[in-house]
């Protein structure tokens, strides 16, 4: 199956410049059991007040490779030893307000067991982040829902196209 590749743009804040072009590794993750994880977000900040759902991940640290990137993301925030199943491809999106441009690198990843997460100081004190375990309609009902915010709009339109390829990739592969 192809790999996804979509460039989105932010319309809901005014383009300036661009300032910070980052590596991001994120995942669709998946049980036995066919139920998907995510991190709930509670943010309020410059971006405003909002509760939303994303995948997990975040950026490419200096010298490390995309799958080691995944990995450890997938350990620190879900606190999830994974098994990396395939790309699903690569998300280009523009944050105006903050001046950056996300290179979202997508993985899907079959979890193999739940240990202790380790969360940044930022991750807990700043976005209150928290494990979502839910199957495919209600993450996508739940990012739907989510879109009454700016920010919550340019998630939807990162994820729910990533997701749903994953589950397509999912059914050819017959998992």
């Amino acid at each position: 199956m192809e790999e996804l590749n979509l460039e989105l743009q932010d319309n809901e804040w005014p383009f300036e410049y661009t300032k910070q072009d980052r590596q991001i590794a994120r995942a669709i993750v998946f049980d036995d059991g066919g139920s998907f994880y995510f991190v709930r977000v509670n943010r309020d900040d410059y971006f405003g007040k909002a509760t939303l759902i994303e995948t997990s991940g975040g950026g490419v640290e200096e010298g490390e490779d995309l799958n080691t990137a995944i990995k450890r993301e997938l350990k620190e925030e879900l606190g999830a030893e994974t098994e990396v199943v395939c790309r699903i491809g690569v998300v280009s999106d523009h944050y105006n307000l903050i001046h950056r441009h996300n290179i979202n690198n997508y993985f899907l990843c079959k979890v193999i067991s739940f240990g202790d997460k380790n969360m940044t100081k930022q991750e807990i004190e700043d976005f209150h982040l928290s494990t979502l375990k839910m199957t495919y309609d209600e993450a996508v009902s739940e990012y739907e829902k989510r879109r009454e915010t700016a920010l919550g709009r340019l998630i939807c339109n990162r994820e729910l196209p990533v997701l749903k390829r994953a589950k397509e990739i999912m059914e050819s592969l017959g998992i």
